[in-house]
């Protein structure tokens, strides 16, 4: 059934869906904010911030319009699952590895930029890193090697 809803509470509707956006961009936390760890990667070094709760998740990368070489971020779940991710209002080209516990890569997805296509590990993981796309290739690392210096799970 379709209901005819007043011009002054339409209008009313769309001030409020303004207000909520902008608000909601007006809460994205800048880079700077984010805890940072070192990583390694074979002979690389990584600066990943550390997206651990679930408002930074939900951020990740979004909105960033440059990430520097050997930066990236590291998702940390409580517990492991099939955490998949997508680019809606990303707009770099990212890789994304997904880690086991051990730091081992499950598989890497490549992500195209303000896309909504889900991108999932192929095992439980609790982890993921997320580099500018092309990072983990141009290294040589692939899936089955390690990522070293992961919060240990507890």
């Amino acid at each position: 059934m379709l209901r005819k809803i007043s011009p002054l509470l339409c209008g009313f509707s769309v001030a409020a869906l303004s207000f909520f956006s902008s608000t909601a961009t007006a809460q994205i936390k800048p880079a700077s904010q984010f805890p940072t760890t070192e990583l390694t990667a074979g002979i690389y070094l990584i600066k990943a911030e550390v997206a651990a709760n679930e408002p930074d998740r939900e951020q990740g990368l979004m909105y960033r319009t440059q990430l520097p070489a050997n930066q990236g971020m590291l998702f940390i779940f409580e517990q492991p699952a099939g955490h998949c991710f997508w680019m809606k209002n990303t707009f770099l080209p990212l890789s994304i590895a997904f880690l086991a516990d051990d730091g081992t890569i499950v598989n890497i997805e490549r992500m195209a930029p303000q896309t909504e296509n889900n991108h999932c590990p192929t095992q439980a993981v609790r982890f993921a890193l997320e580099m500018n796309q092309g990072w983990f290739s141009e290294k040589g690392i692939k899936p089955g090697m390690r990522i070293s210096g992961l919060p240990q799970p507890r």
